[in-house]
């Protein structure tokens, strides 16, 4: 059974100027003049991915959490099982960037040069650098009946819940979040990014270093649901997905077949729900 973690309440604290946030001055229009404001932006920058001494992906991505975003992308990407199969991983700075440094194991690192590809891409793009449309459609695992039973209530307040993991958020109005919940407890761990798949992959390889187990709980995104998301999700071993926003058709086959339970438009009191009800303690006897 995952033990749940004390609640970090990033909120509480300050994101540091400079990391994750940069400090600008602007000028506002309004009610006829400009007046001057000083704003909090988003930093953004370029975070390859290198195993082995060779580049395998380039993200544009927040500066902060990268050993989590270095450890959940190995893992979403399968290019590795298990942390436990990076040997060592450094992050680096770079004046035109930062490098996550990692040597796998030898089994590991084998099978990687064996589907060697470059992936480099803007923010929000989770296809880029794929080298054949069979890998654009790669094959997810069926969850089967595995999963956590959530009251509805606790899925309707699911992404207010998340809203005080997102102190970067309420500093620029610039990012995403994913958090996972755990039934009875709400939300208790997220990880903030510029883009929704680093965020994800950031909150799924810091649960990974941390030893929680995914299939115990519930992915919440502050975005839609897209393919990218769900593969995540499924390879992550996740069985339920709560979004504030949509999900794309495409993604909704991809849940139904991977079994995963899918809510969506989850604000206020209510949410759509698309797949496996049976997850839903009392829900409708639909399939």
């Amino acid at each position: 059974m995952t033990q749940a973690l004390p609640p970090e309440d990033r909120a509480a604290a300050p994101v540091p100027e400079g990391q994750a946030v940069r400090r600008v001055g602007g000028l506002r229009h309004g009610h006829g003049a400009f007046r001057a404001v000083m704003r909090d932006l988003a930093q953004e920058t370029a975070v390859a991915m290198v195993y082995g001494g060779s580049t395998q992906a380039v993200m544009m991505a927040s500066p902060a959490d990268l050993l989590d975003f270095a450890v959940g992308f190995s893992l979403t990407e399968g290019i590795v099982r298990d942390p436990g199969q990076i040997e060592r991983l450094e992050i680096v700075d770079h004046p035109q960037g930062i490098e996550a440094q990692m040597w796998l194991a030898e089994d590991r690192a084998e099978a990687l040069a064996a589907r060697r590809r470059f992936m480099a891409g803007p923010v929000g793009c989770g296809l880029c650098g794929i080298d054949s449309l069979e890998q654009a459609g790669r094959g997810l695992p069926d969850l089967g009946d595995a999963g956590p039973v959530l009251d509805a209530s606790q899925i309707a307040r699911a992404t207010e819940d998340l809203r005080r993991w997102q102190p970067l958020h309420d500093a620029t109005r610039a990012v995403h979040a994913a958090g996972f919940l755990l039934p009875g407890q709400g939300v208790v761990l997220a990880r903030e990014d510029v883009g929704r798949h680093n965020a994800l992959d950031k909150l799924i390889g810091s649960m990974a270093r941390q030893g929680l187990d995914a299939g115990q709980g519930a992915f919440v995104l502050t975005s839609r649901v897209s393919v990218e998301m769900v593969q995540k999700c499924a390879l992550a071993g996740c069985a339920m997905l709560i979004a504030v926003s949509a999900p794309t058709a495409h993604a909704l086959e991809l849940a139904r077949g991977a079994g995963i339970t899918l809510a969506a438009f989850a604000r206020g009191e209510g949410f759509d729900l698309f797949t496996r009800p049976d997850r839903i303690a009392g829900g409708p006897d639909v399939a």
